[in-house]
Order: structure tokens, then sequence, then C-alpha cells
């Protein structure tokens, strides 16, 4: 009856310990030394049976080994875990293990994209045109093919890491010049032009409990180029998009190997011809401050619900077929970092419909900028009754922001961008920061 349970990232962030206090057997956690290190925690000496550090956590085979030494020491019940690069890991040790939960291959066909595309594909649903491609060659030959602008991203990524939009030859020739080393995993996709939308909820016993469409209000992959601050908002209830976006992510999660419990993070293109197409899902929570968006959405935290489930805990979540409605509707604003040093920061605005807000970074700083999608100086986010009022929200406290946020320009970055700020993982975010910056919640 142990929980044996994978953590990289900041232990303050994922207190499992509190979040299962009624579990009925002792909890083991495996967490990763490096984070230990970069975040300035201990060990906790309460709440676990055992808490084991593990050096070289990101290590083929290093987690998987230290598992099935305590695996062979304790009836290990369940397998939890809930960041991005940790699901195939889970899944394999419950193989292994013949425990109840996600399997290694279904871990897989949502964290692959090519995998994932080939599922929906064989079930109808339109994806980008795309193909894996290993060598300059073949990327020529997808351009040739498939026209500009191309899009080149790695097969498990997240956060929009390592994901280039080439808009001519001539960048894709400066690109593969600059590398002339492609990832093994690579996958090039053609441009789908339109809006992005993401939908994002939970599955409970096979069938989609609770699930919202948001809007992205900017382009995923522009960190690079734009550090505008970005907005995100829920649809109304009564949008007819809104009502499509649910029904075409209902096929998405039929045509996958999905589990019977989790909570999910997909992303649809909207095209100027009136179609879906499916950009990716992910079978954990969406990144950035989707948790808090879902939180004001619902009065539900997701995130907890799906490690409670994990371990056959009870749950305010309805079981059964029965779907969540949303007692308001919300937004995120998301601000990225940005070159130079951070003189101040305003803190959290005065505006009693702002329902969640963290701070990433602390002034006395300098930044070299984001380095993801998901690597944030503050997020936001905002309630309100219905989509345009969140929406004129957002852009107020963005003004409230911007005017009083100091930045000094320079030369000098004494510390390089971090590979982003929390798991979106998703948009998601990004598994690991500086020891000097926050993590965005899980």
């Amino acid at each position: 009856m142990t929980v044996l349970i994978l953590n990289r990232g900041p232990l303050a962030k994922r207190v499992y310990h509190e979040w299962l206090a009624d579990y009925p057997g002792p909890l083991l956690l495996l967490t990763s030394q490096e984070s230990l290190d970069a975040y300035g925690e201990e060990l906790p000496a309460t709440g676990y049976l055992r808490a084991v550090a593990v050096t070289d956590y990101e290590a083929p085979g290093t987690i998987e080994a230290s598992a099935l030494e305590l695996a062979g020491e304790h009836r290990i019940e369940y397998v939890i875990a809930t960041m991005e690069a940790d699901l195939e890991r889970a899944g394999h040790l419950r193989d292994r293990l013949g425990l109840p939960g996600q399997s290694e291959a279904s871990a897989r066909a949502f964290r692959d994209k090519l995998v994932m595309k080939r599922h929906a594909t064989a079930a109808g649903i339109p994806v980008a045109e795309h193909a894996p491609v290993g060598t300059a060659e073949e990327v020529r030959a997808f351009a040739e093919a498939h026209g500009f602008p191309l899009v080149l991203k790695v097969r498990d990524g997240f956060s929009s890491i390592g994901q280039r939009i080439l808009h001519s030859a001539e960048e894709l020739e400066g690109h593969l010049a600059d590398h002339p080393e492609l990832p093994a995993n690579l996958l090039a996709e053609a441009f789908v032009h339109g809006s992005m939308f993401h939908v994002d909820g939970m599955i409970l016993d096979g069938a989609v409990a609770a699930a919202w469409p948001s809007q992205y209000l900017y382009q995923l992959g522009s960190f690079g180029q734009d550090d505008k601050p970005r907005l995100d908002v829920t649809l109304d209830r009564d949008d007819p998009l809104g009502r499509r976006l649910l029904a075409f992510v209902d096929e998405v999660v039929a045509a996958l190997p999905t589990p019977a419990d989790t909570t999910f993070h997909a992303e649809v293109f909207h095209t100027p011809d009136d179609r879906l197409v499916l950009c990716e899902i992910a079978s954990r929570n969406g990144g950035a401050l989707i948790k808090s968006v879902l939180e004001t959405l619902y009065d539900v935290d997701f995130p907890v619900s799906w490690v409670r489930v994990a371990a056959g805990l009870p749950i305010p979540v309805p079981r059964g077929g029965e779907r969540m409605v949303p007692g308001r509707l919300a937004g995120q604003l998301l601000i990225l970092k940005r070159p130079g040093l951070l003189r101040s920061l305003p803190g959290r605005p005065p505006f009693d419909w702002v329902t969640a807000y963290e701070q990433y970074v602390e002034p006395g700083r300098w930044s070299a900028g984001a380095a993801s999608s998901g690597d944030f100086m503050v997020a936001m986010v905002i309630g309100g009754p219905d989509r345009a009022t969140v929406e004129a929200r957002l852009g107020e406290a963005a003004e409230w922001f911007e005017s009083r946020v100091v930045i000094e320009p320079g030369p000098e970055v004494c510390e390089p961008p971090s590979t982003g700020s929390g798991p979106a993982e998703g948009a998601p975010a990004t598994d690991a920061t500086p020891l000097t910056e926050k993590e965005p919640a899980a």
C-alpha cells in the first residue's frame, strides 16, 4: 500500500505529503539532487517513509534503478509523476511492476509529437503536414514539398524550446549553417495559418469530467522576437467555436491511448477557412498559470486532484460522465523576461479581480531575456463574468504593470536565460529554472 513519487523541480510547490495526507499507507519520494541544489532546498524531514535525492536524475535509467530498488523493499501500489519529462519513466515503472495508471506507450503517444500525429491521422483528425527529419537534405526536401513558413520542433519538447519558424529558404540555410548537427528527434511541420486555442481539463474513468477552451492572443513561438505582454483568455459559455473545440478535443482524446484518469492540455489551430487542426495534446497539467485559471473557473485545484486520483483518493470532481460547468471565466497575463537590469517590479496589481499572481525574478538581476515561451518575469490570472470583461481587465492590468516596471537596458548579463519557468510544461512550462527564480505552478 505504498505510493512512490517521482519529482523534479521545487518541492516547496509540490507538497505531496500534504495532498496525500489521508492516504492509508506510506509515501516514498525520489527527487532530483540537481533540483534541490538549484532551489536551495533540503530533503523533507517528515511526511515520507523515505525521501531519496538522486544524482544525475535526468540520465536514462537512473530513476528507474532507484525505483526498482525501493520496489524490492516495499510493496508499491501506485507510481505518481506530474512533470512532462517523467511521464514515460513512470509509465515504464508501472508496466514493469504491473501497477495501474498510464502505461509507457500511452505516455509516449502524448509526448512524442510524431506518434501523437499518427494516432490522430489514423482517426481522421486533421494535423499539419509533417515528417521526421535528421539531415539538412531531409529538411530541404520537406521545405520544397510544403513551402514556407516551415516549423522545426523537437518531437518530445515543450515550452517551444528548440522550436524554430523559418520563413524563407535564406532563413533555412542560415539555420542549417548554425546547426550542422541536427537533433536526432527533430520534426518538420508545415506552418498552419490561423488562431491558436487551447483546451484544458481532466479525464476521470475514461470520460472528460471538466474541460474549457481558451484563446492565445499571441504566437507561442514568438518569445525570442516579441516580449510584449501576452494575453490568454477563456471563451464565453455560448461561443459556438468553443463548443466545436470541446467536441474536437473529445475526438482527439478518443483517438489516443488516453489513460483513464489524467489532466490534459490540448492546442488546436482554427484556420481562416474555418477548420480545426490539432497542434498537440499532453496528458498533464497545462503550464504557466493554467492551474489557477481552472481554479478560477471551477474552484478546484486540478493538479492536486490529479495526484490524489492517481493514489485512489476522492476528489471534488464529478465522476460517471457528468461535466463540470465553470462558474465564471478567466484569463492569463504573462510577462516574459526582458533583456537588461531589472530595477523594480510593481508587485500584485490592486484589483480585486486578480485571482492569482506569481513573480519569478527579483529586482537587481540582469537577464538575457526569455529562453522559452514559459520563461516569465511575472504572471497573473484575472477573473470576470464574460470574455469581454476579462479581456478588458487583462489590458488594464498590462497597462498598469508596464507603466510601473523599470528595466535598465545594458550589455552586461550576469545569468544566462533559463531553459524555462515551469512545466507548459505546455504551454507548457519547463522543468528547471535558475536558483534565483521561481517556477510557475505545475
